[in-house]
């Protein structure tokens, strides 16, 4: 009897564990990401520091000008999740993360890789900017994140906003990095391992009877 306790515990544990797996393996990691911030950046390799910061300034920027958009810098087929085949593929891609987004409401959506850019739900001045913009240098990480600042600055003056450093407290923070449906199975997890080994324990504490 004293083993049945912990099989269910290592079953809890093994569903957690599969759960946290699934949600990594989701079909759209950038979907998860911009549910908590105005920036997805690639997994690999890392935007400098530097960069970032300057990006996540013109995110929250534009955010206080009244141009939110949402950014989203993929540098290769990894950052695609289950859909890399519309890696290369911007406009698509764009679309594609629309209708991941689409639960939330219309965000302005602004996809930066190598080959140019995707856009979506920008007002309609901003849009018609979006095929003057210069195309990245490379399709470094570093190279994707000083287009996509550049690419706001423009795009919010086209539409008509001045873009400034000064903090959005209206907006999304752009430095958490909070996955809120991960979040949501760790804690649904927890709640059932501690659940399991309650009765579990209950259960061995039984007088047997006589």
């Amino acid at each position: 009897m004293a083993r049945r306790p912990m099989r269910i515990i290592a079953a809890t544990l093994f569903a957690l564990l599969l759960a946290g797996s699934l949600a990594r393996a989701d079909g759209d990691p950038a979907s998860d990401v911009l549910l908590g911030q105005n920036v997805f950046y690639p997994y690999a390799p890392a935007v400098s520091p530097a960069i970032q910061n300057g990006l996540n300034a013109a995110a929250t920027a534009g955010c206080r000008a009244r141009f939110p958009v949402k950014v989203a810098l993929i540098a290769s087929p990894a950052d695609l999740g289950a859909v890399p085949s519309l890696f290369g593929k911007p406009q698509s891609y764009a679309d594609y993360l629309e209708q991941e987004l689409s639960s939330s409401g219309k965000q302005p959506l602004l996809v930066v890789m190598a080959t140019g850019y995707g856009s979506e739900d920008l007002p309609p001045r901003a849009q018609r900017a979006v095929a003057s913009l210069r195309k990245p240098e490379s399709d470094r990480s570093d190279d994707l994140a000083r287009a996509a600042t550049s690419a706001m600055v423009r795009l919010a003056a086209a539409g008509g906003h001045r873009i400034t450093d000064a903090p959005a407290a209206a907006c999304t923070d752009p430095a958490s990095q909070v996955n809120y449906r991960n979040l949501a199975l760790v804690i649904a997890g927890l709640i059932g391992i501690g659940i399991c080994t309650v009765v579990a324990v209950r259960r061995t504490r039984r007088p047997t009877a006589a």
